[in-house]
């Protein structure tokens, strides 16, 4: 027998199988992946863009060019974020600081993008460091019972690494959320209360900060870490995240 969290108002699980697990019997989903999805979701939807999320089935070495996530992209009549978008939009939290108004983007993550697309017809939020007061004040008027997703990153073969800056995140969120918290969520909060004081310096320090820093993408970390700097709440309605403050 496979149990759940289901006797607590807040919950929290890994990944594709805690959203299975946890998204029916919950009234909102948070989907939590601070580097980078939710980050730049929070930051192009703070500036009134519309980012739709695309299911990108995992491949190693993963590859940011894809003929689908093209063809999808036109279907939507929005640009495609990947290495080859013209105006050097992507997974980037940095490189969507100066979106125009309106812009539609297409952005492909095998976490963050990938559970969105799961996450059915459930009220969804996009949460991270950057916007988790605003987020959970929000889903506080969407139901009692929330179900805190932290995305986690993925190994070379394809499996899930749970990661400290999603944990953090969501513990960040959770912190903010009221009713009764199950273990695993309660876990959450320890880890961000236990890093709040150095949330740059921790997260630059973990796998995923350190990977960032070899690709000369510390911006993205110093973005992410930014506690409380948005006030924007990326919902997805329609197959796309849309921003409300």
């Amino acid at each position: 027998m496979i149990f759940d969290q289901s006797e607590f108002h807040i919950r929290c699980e890994w990944g594709e199988q805690g959203l299975s697990r946890l998204g029916p019997i919950s009234d909102a989903i948070v989907i939590v992946d601070v580097l980078s999805f939710s980050t730049a979701v929070d930051i192009a939807t703070s500036q009134r863009a519309v980012v739709y999320p695309y299911r990108w089935p995992y491949r190693w070495p993963y590859r940011w060019n894809d003929e689908t996530a093209e063809a999808f992209a036109k279907s939507v009549g929005a640009e495609l974020a990947d290495k080859n978008n013209a105006h050097g939009y992507r997974l980037s939290p940095a490189s969507l600081q100066r979106l125009p108004t309106g812009t539609r983007l297409v952005l492909p993550s095998p976490n963050g993008s990938h559970l969105s697309s799961l996450a059915g017809s459930k009220p969804t939020v996009a949460g991270c460091l950057r916007n988790c007061r605003a987020v959970a004040e929000s889903l506080m008027h969407m139901g009692k019972h929330i179900a805190v997703i932290p995305a986690g990153e993925r190994w070379e073969g394809g499996q899930l690494r749970p990661c400290l800056e999603d944990m953090a995140g969501a513990g960040a969120v959770i912190s903010y959320l009221r009713g009764s918290l199950s273990p695993e969520a309660e876990m959450a909060v320890a880890v961000f209360e236990n890093i709040r004081a150095k949330l740059m310096e921790s997260i630059l320090g973990c796998v995923s900060g350190k990977e960032k820093a070899a690709r000369g993408e510390q911006e993205d970390v110093v973005l992410a870490t930014e506690l409380n700097a948005s006030s924007c709440v990326p919902i997805l309605k329609d197959g796309a995240y849309h921003g409300e403050a």
